[in-house]
């Protein structure tokens, strides 16, 4: 127990640093994402590839659909934050990646402290107690940002911080409805302590584009 405790403290200042610097260089930023976007995918890939496994046409045509659909979505995903990256979606796309980290911490936290009924059956380990915290942890970001994202508009602010922080819990549940149909505990065991890249990031790659779309259509 104590030796999986140290891997993922390990672990978690590895992916600390590594977040930091790709904030500061343009080149690992985008060599990161490039490498961390085909792992995900090919996580992904092997879950689904668990689901469908038959040979039957309904099996084959899930199995190609879906690997698509998500490489799409990814390659598309990453290649905006890269052109942006020096852009006014900069912001949104930092604020987005916060509320999904801090909101993952903040369910963490009150499940552990508070526990309580069960939120589903999806990931038994989730929480009603757990996704409250998530909302009142992400809301804690509002005033360190509230000068750079829409000066004046709390309300707003408020309300997008609160969806971002509600797709990354519903992106947590759908990957682990997703492991939880291939019988996988882990997406891989890459990050020690972890698990892989997608059990680390299931929440971030959903709450990324709600953010942007929410700060750009307002």
């Amino acid at each position: 127990m104590i030796s999986e405790f140290k891997k993922r403290i390990i672990t978690s200042i590895f992916l600390t640093v590594l977040l930091f610097l790709m904030y500061l260089y343009s080149f690992i930023l985008i060599i990161s994402l490039i490498i961390i976007t085909t792992i995900v995918w090919i996580e992904f890939y092997a879950l689904i590839s668990k689901i469908f496994k038959s040979s039957s046409f309904k099996d084959k045509f899930l199995r190609v659909a879906l690997k698509a659909i998500s490489l799409l979505y990814l390659s598309i995903m990453t290649f905006f934050i890269i052109v942006n990256q020096n852009s006014d979606n900069n912001i949104f796309i930092l604020y987005s990646l916060l509320v999904a980290i801090v909101s993952d911490i903040g369910g963490f936290v009150f499940g552990k402290t508070f526990k309580g009924k069960k939120l589903t059956k999806i990931s038994p380990k989730k929480t009603i107690s757990g996704a409250i915290g998530s909302f009142i942890f992400s809301v804690m970001l509002i005033p360190l940002f509230i000068n750079d994202l829409y000066e004046g508009n709390t309300f707003f602010l408020f309300f997008a911080t609160l969806v971002i922080s509600l797709t990354s819990q519903m992106g947590d549940l759908f990957i682990s409805l997703i492991k939880r149909k291939a019988k996988v505990k882990d997406t891989s065991d890459l990050l020690p302590g972890h698990g892989g890249f997608l059990d680390r990031i299931d929440g971030i790659i959903f709450a990324i584009p709600a953010g942007i779309i929410l700060f750009n259509i307002n």
